[in-house]
């Protein structure tokens, strides 16, 4: 956290102040999109073409490189009381966890909590491994969230917000559209209305959520969507929420819908 607030903030708010930002929004029902799925496009298609050109590069000198290493490597290790890997369950990564990616967060059927894929590693080392469970955010957790992203790279975001989803889907699109912290700015406000207006030398995206875990240039290391929600708190000076908290799964639920038919970009790189 210390991180995120020794960032240019100041900087951030008199950016986004100078918008033309127009009125409040009004919750839309889960049929009504901000952005038809024919115009969506990935954080990417905004990024400068020095950035595009990193992403670009073969998987091998890629700057996730070493998290695509060590998360193929965590996949076969030995870990826990119940002396088995995740390779041991499921085999090769490829074909077991193909398609996987693309469809969290999901409810969960054993807790009925909504489970994004970080959530559903832990559960699964916990559980079946019996091993000690990995921090949020930490190194071993986003590589081996990017490993399992690369069995699903280039399919298509398709999550389900019905059934018991729902509430958590209603909750996500709420938070999305309310204004907060002391700068009274909401995510649509930049995302559904400025994206692609010009802030100094980058561009405001449509905020997709395709690609994380991602290497972020101006962190110098892999961050997940929740690091990037939190410091999208931090920068309309809110009250950030506790990490793993339920408001950070829900509004993650609403992205992933918001971003339904975009591929997987594995690895990813944005400034």
């Amino acid at each position: 956290m210390k991180r995120l607030l020794n960032s240019p903030l100041a900087s951030t708010a008199i950016m986004v102040l100078g918008l033309s930002l127009g009125g409040l929004f009004n919750s839309a029902s889960a049929q009504q999109r901000n952005i038809p799925l024919d115009q969506l496009k990935s954080g990417l298609a905004y990024s400068s073409d020095e950035v595009r050109g990193l992403q670009l590069d073969d998987d091998f000198s890629s700057l996730s490189a070493h998290g695509i290493d060590k998360g193929a490597q965590l996949w076969k290790q030995v870990a826990g009381n119940s002396n088995k890997s995740c390779e041991s369950c499921h085999g090769d990564v490829t074909e077991s966890m193909k398609g996987a990616s693309t469809r969290y967060p999901a409810i969960d059927k054993a807790t009925r909590k909504l489970f994004n894929l970080e959530d559903r590693i832990r559960s699964c080392r916990q559980k079946n491994q019996k091993a000690p469970n990995w921090a949020l955010e930490s190194d071993e957790l986003l590589a081996m969230s990017l490993h399992v992203n690369t069995a699903s790279k280039g399919m298509p975001i398709k999550v389900k917000i019905d059934g018991p989803a729902k509430q958590h889907f209603d909750a996500g699109e709420k938070l999305y559209m309310a204004r907060q912290g002391q700068l009274n700015l909401s995510c649509t406000q930049c995302h559904d209305q400025q994206y692609g207006r010009r802030l100094f030398n980058d561009k405001l995206s449509q905020g997709q959520p395709n690609a994380y875990p991602i290497y972020r240039l101006d962190w110098q290391y892999l961050a997940s969507l929740e690091r990037r929600l939190r410091f999208c708190y931090s920068s309309v000076r809110a009250e950030v929420p506790a990490w793993g908290h339920v408001d950070m799964r829900n509004i993650e639920l609403y992205l992933k819908w918001r971003a339904e038919g975009l591929p997987l970009e594995v690895p990813a790189v944005r400034k």
